[in-house]
C-alpha cells in the first residue's frame, strides 16, 4: 500500500518514534548515546523545535516535540543521517541502521500532552532498564530525570511541563513525580503510540459502540486525537496542499518565484542565486525560501540546489522568511 504523506504545520505536536532495522540495537553503548542525544541538541537549537520528553532504549528512541516556523523533516533528516553515518564509522558496519521512516504522530495537545511526556518517560522502567521510580530518576537515557533536576540538558523544555504542576519549581516536581508513579500501572499504552480510530476512543469496545449508535467519526493513523481534531487536522492539511496546488498550477515556480522576491526588495536579476551575501539578498532570499517551501510545497533540497546554497542554510532561512512574510504579509498572488 502507498504510504501516506506526513502533516506537519507550525506549532504542530508530534510523538516521535525511531526504530533500529530488524529491531536492532541502535545503541550499544553510552559514547552512542552521548553522540545521539548531542545531535538531537544541536539541532533544535538549529531548528527552533521544542523538545518536552525523550527516551533512548536499545533498539529505539521516543520523542515528543512541536514544531516552529521549520518543519520536522528537517530536523530529523540532519538527526538519523548524521547519526548513523557516524554509528556506521565507529562499529564498523555497512547498511541501514533504521527500520523504514521513523514514525510521527501528529498529537492533539489538550487531551495528551501530558499523558504522553508520562508513557515516554517511564519506558526505560517498564523495558526493564531500571527497576524503580528512583533509579529512574537519576537514568541519564530519558528526559525524566532532567525534569528531576539530576541532569541539566540545556535543550529540553522543562519549562513548560512544570507550568502543569505549579509555580514553585519544588512543589511542581514533587507533583510531576507523582503524576508520574501513578501511571506505572498503564502499563504499555497502545493508544499513545499511534493515531486514528483505536487510539482516540480509548479500544475497540468504546469504538464499536459509537459505531453501533450510529455515530459518525473520523480517524487517521497519523493523528492522535478525538474525531473532531482529527478532521480539523486533514482540513488544514486539505487547505495547505490545495493552496500548492492551486499556485503551481498558476504558473508559479522557482523561476517565477525568483523574479518576484527580487522585485520586492528592488535588487538585481539572479542577486538570490548568486554569492552575494548583503542584507537585502539575504533578506530576499529568506523570503524566497519560505514561500517556495510553505507555499509552493518544494522541498528543501530543491530550494539549496536552485540558490546554490546548502541544505542547512536553507533551513536557516526559512525562520528569518517566515518572519519577513508575516511582518509584511506577503502572499503570492
Amino acid at each position: 500500500m502507498p504510504r501516506h504523506g506526513r502533516i506537519d504545520f507550525p506549532g504542530a505536536l508530534h510523538h516521535v518514534i525511531i526504530r533500529g532495522i530488524n529491531r536492532a540495537a541502535i545503541f550499544r553503548d553510552d559514547e552512542d548515546r552521548r553522540d545521539f542525544l548531542y545531535r538531537l541538541g544541536a539541532g533544535l537549537k538549529k531548528t527552533g523545535l521544542s523538545c518536552y520528553a525523550w527516551a533512548l532504549i536499545p533498539n529505539h528512541v521516543h520523542i515528543l516535540l512541536r514544531t516552529g516556523s521549520l518543519p520536522l523533516t528537517g530536523l530529523m533528516r540532519s538527526l538519523l543521517t548524521g547519526y548513523a553515518m557516524h554509528f556506521n564509522r565507529r562499529h564498523k558496519r555497512v547498511g541501514y541502521l533504521f527500520q523504514n521512516r521513523y514514525k510521527s504522530i501528529l498529537c492533539e495537545e489538550k487531551r495528551y500532552f501530558l499523558q504522553l511526556v508520562r508513557y515516554i518517560h517511564l519506558n526505560p522502567l517498564r523495558a526493564g532498564l531500571v527497576h524503580d521510580l528512583q533509579a529512574l530518576n537519576i537514568y541519564p537515557w530519558a528526559g525524566h530525570s532532567t525534569i528531576m533536576g539530576e541532569y541539566n540538558e540545556d535543550w529540553q523544555d522543562v519549562r513548560t511541563i512544570m507550568s502543569h504542576f505549579g509555580a514553585d519549581i519544588q512543589e511542581a516536581r514533587k507533583k510531576y513525580f507523582t503524576f508520574i508513579q501513578d501511571g506505572i500501572a498503564d502499563g504499555r499504552r497502545a493508544d499513545l503510540t499511534g493515531g486514528g480510530l483505536l487510539r482516540s476512543y480509548g479500544g475497540w469496545d468504546r469504538v464499536f459502540s459509537k459505531k453501533n449508535k450510529g455515530e459518525r467519526w473520523r480517524g487517521d493513523e497519523r493523528i492522535l486525537g478525538d474525531s473532531d481534531f482529527v478532521q480539523s487536522v486533514l482540513a488544514k492539511a486539505e487547505e495547505r496542499l490545495t493552496r500548492r496546488l492551486e499556485s503551481r498550477v498558476s504558473g508559479w515556480d522557482l523561476l517565477c518565484l525568483e523574479e518576484y522576491a527580487e522585485k520586492m526588495f528592488d535588487i538585481e536579476r539572479k542577486s538570490i542565486s548568486s554569492k552575494r551575501r548583503d542584507r537585502l539578498v539575504s533578506r530576499a532570499r529568506s523570503m524566497f525560501s519560505w514561500l517556495a517551501i510553505g507555499e509552493l510545497g518544494y522541498s528543501v533540497g530543491e530550494v539549496a540546489a536552485f540558490l546554490n546554497i546548502t541544505p542547512p542554510a536553507v533551513s536557516q532561512a526559512l525562520r528569518r522568511g517566515r518572519m519577513i512574510v508575516e511582518e509584511r504579509g506577503i502572499k503570492l498572488p
